[in-house]
């Protein structure tokens, strides 16, 4: 039986993998259910040009245009990275029973997230989800080893995509 921390070490490669791709990004996503891989992804926002193609909504887009299913109930969506809030939206829409990530806003740079101070559990909470199980931290070190630090210096994001909102 694969744990959290399993899961988690296969986004870490994925969000590598991304880092190794021509336009894609350092975060990896893992959606899995009963125990099976259904979608890995990374983030593909320079890659499609696209400032949704983030690690999440690319795998919920492929994974459920894949099965031609709408819904993804019963999975778990494992993300090296806290989902901002479109991610984390788009797992309260697609029914994802668990989120599970490993870097969270107070560990890594700010140009990762918007301006707003809202986060993944505010979003689920005020949208009435309180089937939607969430974990925070899960081999959170190892994740934001991806990712800029705090008051460090950012890999310049000045594409349209990594502006924050106002």
């Amino acid at each position: 039986m694969h744990t959290d921390e399993d899961w988690m070490k296969l986004a870490i490669a994925e969000a590598n993998m991304g880092l190794r791709e021509a336009g894609g990004a350092e975060v990896g996503c893992v959606i899995v259910k009963n125990g099976r891989i259904l979608q890995t992804s990374h983030n593909e926002v320079e890659l499609r040009n696209d400032p949704t193609a983030h690690a999440e909504m690319v795998g919920i887009r492929e994974l459920c245009a894949k099965f031609r299913i709408p819904h993804l109930k019963g999975c778990t969506l494992y993300c090296t990275l806290q989902p901002c809030g479109m991610c984390s939206l788009a797992c309260v829409w697609a029914g994802i029973s668990r989120i599970v990530y490993g870097a969270t806003r107070a560990h890594v740079n700010s140009v990762y997230f918007e301006t707003r101070h809202a986060d993944t559990a505010d979003f689920v909470r005020d949208c009435f989800r309180s089937d939607l199980e969430i974990r925070s931290g899960v081999l959170e070190m190892e994740c934001s080893s991806l990712y800029a630090k705090p008051g460090g210096v950012a890999e310049d994001k000045s594409t349209p995509a990594h502006q924050p909102t106002e």
